[in-house]
């Protein structure tokens, strides 16, 4: 018997065995291009010299040598090294064993430029890209000086750029003459280690396809940052990130919603890679000194970006685009739960809100809206919605705004499927005619974009005033689009698509930029906002998210929210207590998750922490949104790393665990059940708390313990915060009397901004005065009322 069952186990076990070993993979599965370019079969081509180039045009020719993998035997294991390989087309006559082909290098402007390699004899494709906001410029200030061996850029900035003609190598350098990165090719440096990929490109065996490799040097010291909302380890250094939307399904792995093919190093550089293929990003994963970047595409179109992590984000986004301002009433509480089902409930929700005198600007409505759970159908259930367009009206007149959830994808049960499929504004399936399973909308067809368009209009014009742009990131990779394209191109640029169909017919119909989206791509900034997914309720998913976010803020978005509490189930008091106060020190602030949500389910005790923790923000609204206006217009992140503002600070570049809230809040939540206090990094300078008014020096750690509010929050000395009075919706603020909150431990000039809703910020001073601080000059003057209070330190 034991052989017996030893014997059915190997049978039942042996069909995973084999598809493991044949590579066979699931729907949804992560698609790793790293690893084709480590088999055997494909034909590895490796750059070796420019055989020609013109620096006014910035073109050239690269001759790159050809080599194959060969298995090498040594000390009883197997190796697979490069090595040089001979020709084996057929007619020869037709095909090059080393051949030609063309790349540019392009400044674009003092602290940028572009490279790009082609792996085709073909011109450079400058058709517009969606992942950019208008033609890449082209800037004429770079000095050029060439020898016989070396051709150099310099900018007016400082950089440069140093171009080796035999053997090919491209450096970059800053100013002061540090080399910030190189390519890394065959020989460098001498090491045994074969599975280190070289700058290179493969042509594969399956379908002849091309796939590029590009490999820089990275520093002993160097960290990395950014590739989107990554909940991993924040700093990037070692481990190996794969750009490839997927539905995370949680918070805690590597899967990501909003993958962003860009980094930033603390070296003083950030690349992005312009392509909508799978991405791989290996950061001295597989050898450490290797920056290592495959990509699916067939050009390799790279962006360099030099200067302080500030500078490389204003870079970025000027190519791809920044984020406008949302509305005023988005930065309120959005109060939700999956999910209100019945005008009954949403009413109640709203009349409780107020009663508890909890502020609160949104109640969004997920699942349950349709007469069927789920079925998106963009109607309103007729048995559990008497009168949807006067509950909008009677909610918006208590200064609530309506959410309303849909996601892209028609299950055949649904009602649209049929007309979907006819009028073919789906994603067709390899057989050229009909879905996978379900009906996807094909955003790449523009015939889908309006029947799309014209569903959310009825909505908006009913007084709805976002749409929750859910999923997205699962659209079939293998399947025909409108575009012209399989999904190996339009997979991850689908959410940018989706997002901008549902952004740009709310700002058609409202005038607001608004959307409440969970998937993205490079260009999806442009269409605020976005949320972090499915947390778990835990303490390690809560660190995950605040990882996530960071990470997505230094890829080029400004605004962003997470589910407060976690979305899986329902969370303890405690969590729920600590993630608000995370929450609500975030641009965007929605309870949401699996019920309840409402804090009156929680006991009396916790509707009044929930009040208290919720006003704060509503207080400091006219922070919170000059700071909105200052971060949209230089394209930076409103919660940002610490070395963000303190990029000369050795320390600050390894916290991940605190956060600057615009540029003058320190905030660092509670991770830990029960605590009441933590260790705090503070950067250099002097620092005074929100809450207690104690001073802390900056430059070391400090164990601290939060106030009222269970999250620990320091404001720079020397620093203006605007509040206004408390309100329970936005609505009702009065913006023509503020309050000017003065941090200053010494009585020196102060500083901060202030931007009415709507408007430009303007930077406010505040100097000492014989009867208390005074107002330099009123950028508003006869527009504001101000009330100046000198908040006294404690020491």
């Amino acid at each position: 018997m034991p052989v017996l069952r030893r014997l059915l186990i190997c049978v039942w076990l042996m069909p995973g065995i084999i598809s493991h070993a044949f590579g066979q993979t699931m729907r949804g599965d992560l698609i790793d291009v790293s690893e084709a370019f480590q088999r055997l079969d494909p034909v590895y081509f490796v750059p070796a010299r420019v055989e020609a180039f013109d620096p006014a045009a910035g073109q050239g020719q690269l001759r790159w040598e050809r080599y194959q993998r060969q298995p090498s035997l040594s000390f009883n294991k197997i190796d697979r090294p490069l090595v040089r390989a001979s020709s084996t087309e057929f007619p020869a006559t037709e095909y090059d064993r080393d051949p030609v082909l063309p790349f540019t290098i392009e400044p674009v402007s003092p602290r940028t430029v572009r490279l790009r390699f082609l792996t085709r004899a073909v011109a450079p494709d400058d058709t517009p890209s969606l992942m950019l906001v208008g033609p890449v410029p082209r800037d004429r200030s770079w000095r050029v000086q060439q020898t016989d061996s070396l051709i150099t850029w310099t900018s007016p900035a400082g950089y440069q750029i140093r171009l080796y003609r035999d053997p090919w190598r491209i450096a970059f350098y800053d100013p002061a003459g540090r080399l910030l990165t190189r390519t890394m090719t065959l020989d460098e440096p001498a090491t045994f280690a074969f599975d280190r990929v070289p700058f290179c490109y493969i042509r594969r065996s399956e379908d002849l396809s091309h796939w590029t490799a590009a490999t820089f040097e990275l520093a002993y010291d160097e960290k990395i940052f950014g590739t989107g909302e990554s909940f991993t380890r924040f700093d990037k250094r070692g481990q190996k990130i794969i750009a490839f939307l997927r539905d995370g399904m949680g918070v805690q792995g590597r899967r990501m919603y909003k993958p962003i093919p860009f980094f930033l190093s603390s070296r003083g550089y950030g690349v992005f890679v312009h392509t909508s293929t799978p991405v791989t990003f290996d950061f001295g994963h597989t050898f450490d000194q290797f920056n290592t970047i495959y990509t699916g595409d067939e050009t390799l179109d790279l962006f360099f970006f030099f200067g302080t992590p500030k500078q490389i984000l204003s870079e970025y986004t000027a190519l791809t685009g920044r984020s406008p301002v949302p509305p005023l009433w988005s930065f309120g509480l959005w109060m939700s739960r999956i999910t209100y089902n019945s005008e009954q409930q949403v009413r109640e929700v709203a009349a409780r809100l107020r009663r508890y005198r909890i502020p609160a600007d949104v109640i969004h409505l997920d699942t349950g809206w349709f007469e069927t759970d789920w079925r998106n159908d963009y109607q309103f259930s007729t048995t559990r919605f008497t009168d949807p367009a006067r509950m909008i009206a009677d909610l918006k007149a208590q200064g609530f705004h309506i959410s309303l959830w849909q996601l892209p994808y028609f299950s055949s049960k649904n009602r649209l499927y049929s007309e979907i499929v006819e009028k073919g504004l789906h994603v067709r399936s390899e057989n050229g005619r009909w879905p996978f399973e379900d009906a996807v909308l094909d955003f790449s067809n523009p015939e889908a974009v309006v029947w799309y368009q014209e569903k959310l209009a009825g909505l908006l014009r009913m007084g709805v005033g976002a749409i929750k742009v859910d999923f997205g990131e699962d659209v079939p990779v293998h399947g025909l689009y409108a575009s012209g394209r399989t999904g190996w191109y339009e997979h991850n640029l689908y959410p940018l698509r989706y997002n901008r169909a549902a952004a740009e017919i709310t700002t058609q119909i409202t005038g607001e930029h608004i959307i409440w989206a969970r998937s993205a791509w490079a260009g999806s900034q442009r269409y605020p906002l976005h949320w972090g997914g499915d947390a778990e309720n835990t303490n390690a998913a809560m660190a995950a998210t605040l990882r996530g976010g960071l990470s997505f803020g230094l890829s080029g978005f400004t605004y962003w929210s997470h589910d407060v509490g976690g979305f899986v189930s329902t969370p303890s008091v405690d969590l729920y207590r600590r993630w608000l106060a995370f929450g609500v020190f975030t641009s965007h602030t929605r309870c949401h998750g699996a019920p309840p949500r409402e804090p009156w389910a929680y006991g009396e005790a916790f509707v009044d922490d929930f009040r208290r923790i919720v006003e704060v923000k509503y207080r400091l609204m006219p922070y919170i949104y000059a700071q909105a206006v200052r971060s949209s217009a230089e394209g930076h992140p409103m919660m940002r790393p610490l070395f963000f503002e303190f990029p000369d600070d050795p320390t600050s570049w390894l916290i991940d665990d605190q956060y600057f809230f615009g540029e003058a809040l320190l905030v660092a939540p509670l991770f830990e059940t029960g605590s009441t206090g933590r260790r705090v990094y503070l950067p250099p300078g002097t620092w005074i708390d929100y809450q207690t008014g104690r001073v802390y020096e900056g430059g070391r750690w400090h164990e601290i313990e939060a106030g009222p509010v269970p999250i620990i929050v320091l404001v720079r000395d020397h620093t203006v915060l605007p509040h206004i009075a408390l309100a329970q919706s936005t609505m009702e603020m009065n913006w023509s009397r503020l309050e000017l909150q003065v941090f200053s431990t010494d009585g020196a000039p102060a500083r901060g901004w202030v931007a009415l809703p709507g408007e430009a910020a303007h930077e406010l001073q505040v100097l000492p005065g014989p009867d208390g601080p005074v107002l330099q000059e009123d950028p508003l003057e006869g527009r504001v009322q101000w009330h100046l209070q000198l908040r006294t330190p404690r020491r």
